[in-house]
Formats: structure tokens, sequence, C-alpha cells
């Protein structure tokens, strides 16, 4: 049962031979009413400030799920992205392993060709040394056997002086002298020209 201030300051009692003072029973219900009103006053406006505490804390609900879905919202985008990044970066990582591969087995093939060629030089240089001591070698006994060859074949004997012809003869122009005489045949060691010409040759 609600009670009013009203009604408390209104409550009617049975009068009685020995009661209470009418007036002192007045004066309390008064006070009594005064102070009901005011507790009434209080809690309408605690029930206020209830409502309003209700109102805040059902915005702040809504903030609350608003953020929790916020959150999960970037939760579940930064996973994503996460997952993605992991999923580029694994790419990156094949992607440089397989240029990192295949630059290793170029260099690799490079390096080889290059030993190829080196061998390949070497061979050339061992092939030129052996040629040109070969030639070295033949020339050097070629000099050594021209060395050998008898000098006298390189030499014309000395034409002996002529004798004194009789006075009785004519004497020869100089022309006749430096001449060789046909009785005479060739001169010494003139059949050995065509040889050394040959050996020459």
């Amino acid at each position: 049962m609600k009670l009013t201030a009203l009604e408390i300051k209104q409550q009617q009692f049975e009068k009685s031979l020995r009661g209470y003072d009418t007036a002192e029973v007045q004066s309390y219900l008064n006070l009594i009413a005064s102070e009901w009103e005011h507790m009434v006053g209080k809690i309408r406006e605690l029930e206020n400030q209830v409502d309003k505490m209700n109102n805040k804390l059902q915005h702040y609900e809504r903030v609350e799920e608003a953020l929790h879905e916020t959150l999960q919202t970037a939760k579940s985008s930064a996973e994503e992205k996460l997952s993605g990044a992991k999923k580029e970066a694994n790419i990156i990582r094949e992607k440089a392993e397989m240029e990192a591969e295949s630059i290793v087995k170029e260099a690799n093939q490079q390096r080889r060709e290059i030993r190829q060629s080196m061998m390949q030089l070497i061979d050339k240089r061992e092939e030129m040394i052996r040629s040109m001591k070969s030639y070295l070698e033949n020339s050097q006994e070629s000099l050594e056997q021209f060395n050998r060859d008898d000098r006298s074949l390189f030499t014309l004997p000395e034409q002996p002086e002529p004798k004194a012809a009789p006075e009785t003869q004519p004497k020869k122009s100089e022309e006749e002298v430096s001449q060789p005489s046909k009785e005479h045949g060739t001169i010494p060691g003139a059949d050995k020209i065509d040889d050394i010409i040959d050996e020459l040759d």
C-alpha cells in the first residue's frame, strides 16, 4: 500500500477517553508527512538518476558492443592481412630462392665455361710451345748441320801462278791471262759448284 504525505496528514483516529493528545499526534503526523514527502522526492530523484544511469549504461553497452564488433572486425582484418603478408612473404622468399638458385647455376655454368676456355688456352699455349720448341730444335739442328759441312766446299782453290813463257812465245794480253785456257779445262773445284748450289737449295 502506497501512502502519500496528504493521506498521512489527513489520517483520522478514533477518540477514546484515555487516548493520545490529538494535537501532539497531528503534529507528529505532519512531521512524518513532511519527511515522507521529502523521502518520496528523494526517491524520485534517485529513480531519475537510476534511469539516467540505466540510459548511460545502455549507451555504454551499445558502445562496448560496437567496440567489440570493431575489435573483432579489426582482429579479423589484421589476421587476414597477416595471413596475406605471410603468403606474400612466402612467395617473395620462394621467388628469391629461385632467382638465387638460377644465379648460382648461371655462375657455375660461367665458371665451367671460363675453366674450359682457360684449359683450351693452356692447351694452345703448350701446343705453341711444343711447336716453337720443335721449330727451334729443327733450326738448331739445321744450323749445326750447316756448321758441320766441309768449309772447303765453299772455298775456291787458289789459282797457280802461270809459268814464265819463253821469250819466243808472244806475250798474252791481260784479258787472255784472266780467262781460263781451254787447254787446261775448267777452273779447279768448278765441278763442285753445282753440288754446293744443290746443297744450298
